[in-house]
């Protein structure tokens, strides 16, 4: 039988060689690793073995779906080395940290020291090195719910309560057996590069980013965004979610209405507490910049926001920083010469902060309104604000201090919104928080833009890619930071997001991140949309919102 490239090349071999043997003919070291393939559209671990004519193409670390394959199975090897060197502790890979790392703890006996984290950081390497292989069998569910309960792993006893097949696919490595979401590679020797280091009171589990698969990027702290996920962790306990199987549990119990009540409390609470120190910082700051990747749910935070803030009687006004663009022609390019209209120097910064120091010292300001029909800036309404009016503007560039760099830094206020955590489906199988952003976007999209599901989908890296040029790397420049995520959201978001996902075409990258979007919705029970209140983040994409057409009157 013959494998066919995408590049024309065309190998031949005996029936039931695996992908693995053909991948390491054709493709060169120098090239990104590759971490499984697509076969005649549809994704495939390296293990499969070809027994037909089929037309293959490289999925690498470069991909979406290779790094997570890379991260899950690297996920796996801490689990092994943890088994294999403290067997009373339980690994928790708890969630994501910018720029190339997982948060990761043990449970069931003290946090690990500095020195027990340099013993795992070098068994690991060992195990990898070793190049041992991951095998993967189907189990009959009941077999599998044995096998966890005699090894103590109990999440996933609680999870598969909620398995709909009749087999669930498991892997083992050193006689280790466990259950992941999605593909792994077929041996440790692909793990080719990581580190594992102390952060109290856990440690990092850190690999490549994307776009450089061959290099471990800086090393960083996040000690804003770490202070996210230990609030996360205390509003969890208030509401006894821990991972999807309570979720559904609380579902079924009919305790969903309390849960939805005291998460949406926390929300506001939280709002209310930023609105609160704004107010304390009346008589200096006058500008309140919001920032964040897409489908945060900026809109609805920045209106619950306006309402705390009248509630502390200071009195919002919206800048749209859309209206500074520049006039099109005049619009920076990237590197494929579209025009770049996410990059800083598409807007008028010049004009921005000019207007910006004439606004806040009072004096009569003739605002731009951009045309986006004929990419012209033209004039819009003339303003003049008082003294007791704070501006307020959203924008991916509002963390960035280059934005108005003319502006003292104690009048601006920066915040941070972005759905920075999300429920896991047990101790070693996190769901990335961008999942839930593009589940929000797709239905969003479906609502209010007429886009498709496979649109969406078809435009999602390129939205990524803005936000980790433009809006990651400023995060920790915010004086605070809101988590929209909402424990309960993909159950709601599950019944109306699973018919768009069903309709995108049976083959293409689209369909592969559709079934895989598919596959972890299924684990989720659904909860009635009634449930939400009407002024929730969630509203915005689902419909429904009393905010929608709230604004501030001029006075």
């Amino acid at each position: 039988m013959q494998v066919h490239l995408a590049d024309g090349r065309i190998f031949a071999g005996p029936t039931g060689t695996s992908l693995e043997t053909f991948i390491q003919h054709a493709w060169s070291t120098e090239q990104a690793p590759v971490m499984a393939a697509l076969v005649d559209g549809h994704l495939s671990e390296l293990s499969q073995v070809v027994n037909e004519d089929v037309h293959v193409r490289p999925v690498t670390m470069s991909d979406s779906d290779g790094m997570r394959i890379y991260q899950r199975s690297l996920a796996f090897l801490l689990v092994v080395a943890v088994h294999e060197l403290f067997p009373d502790a339980r690994v928790l890979v708890d969630h994501s940290l910018t720029m190339g790392g997982l948060f990761c703890e043990v449970r069931g006996r003290p946090p690990l020291s500095a020195d027990e984290v340099a013993q795992l950081n070098q068994r690991m390497h060992e195990i990898a090195a070793a190049d041992e292989p991951i095998v993967r069998r189907n189990v009959p569910v009941g077999t599998a719910v044995a096998l966890f309960k005699q090894q103590g792993d109990q999440d996933k006893v609680n999870l598969l309560k909620y398995r709909r097949k009749e087999y669930l696919p498991v892997y083992e490595l050193r006689g280790v057996v466990d259950y992941f979401f999605g593909y792994m590679l077929p041996s440790t020797g692909y793990l080719h590069l990581f580190a594992v280091q102390p952060y109290p009171p856990g440690f990092l589990l850190r690999f490549p980013r994307r776009r450089a698969p061959y290099q471990l990027p800086d090393d960083q702290d996040f000690p804003k965004l770490a202070a996210v996920f230990r609030e996360h962790r205390a509003w969890m306990e208030i509401m006894k979610i821990g991972d999807v199987s309570s979720l559904n549990d609380a579902i079924q119990d009919g305790r969903m209405q309390e849960v939805i009540l005291v998460n949406e409390a926390l929300h506001e609470q939280r709002i209310a507490t930023i609105a609160h120190d704004i107010g304390s910082r009346r008589e200096r700051v006058r500008l309140i910049l919001i920032a964040g990747p897409s489908s945060s749910g900026k809109t609805t935070f920045a209106k619950r926001l306006v309402v705390q803030l009248l509630a502390h009687g200071l009195r919002p006004f919206a800048l749209e920083m859309d209206n500074y663009f520049l006039d099109r022609h005049l619009t920076p390019r990237d590197a494929q010469g579209n025009y770049d209209f996410e990059a800083l120097d598409a807007l008028d910064r010049p004009l921005l902060n000019t207007h910006l120091l004439d606004l806040m010292a009072g004096r009569e300001v003739a605002l731009p309104r951009y045309n986006f029909h004929n990419g012209q800036r033209e004039t819009g309404s003339t303003t003049r604000l008082r003294d007791d009016v704070v501006i307020l503007a959203e924008g991916i560039h509002g963390l960035n201090p280059n934005l108005v760099p003319d502006i003292p830094p104690d009048c601006i206020y920066r915040i941070y919104v972005s759905a920075l955590t999300q429920l896991n489906l047990d101790d070693h199988n996190r769901i990335p928080t961008t999942d839930t952003r593009l589940l929000r976007r797709i239905l969003r999209d479906a609502q209010y833009r007429g886009y498709s599901a496979q649109s969406t989908i078809q435009r999602w890296d390129s939205v990524r890619s803005g936000e980790t040029t433009y809006i990651f790397p400023y995060q920790e420049n915010a004086d605070v930071m809101f988590n929209s995520a909402l424990v309960y959201e993909l159950a709601v978001l599950k019944p109306y997001v699973e018919p768009l996902l069903l309709q995108i075409e049976s083959s293409g990258l689209e369909y592969v991140e559709a079934r895989r979007l598919l596959a972890f919705l299924q684990w989720f029970l659904p909860c009635p949309l009634d449930m939400v209140p009407d002024n929730s983040l969630l509203r915005e994409f689902i419909g429904g919102s009393i905010l929608q057409d709230f604004s501030v009157l001029p006075t």
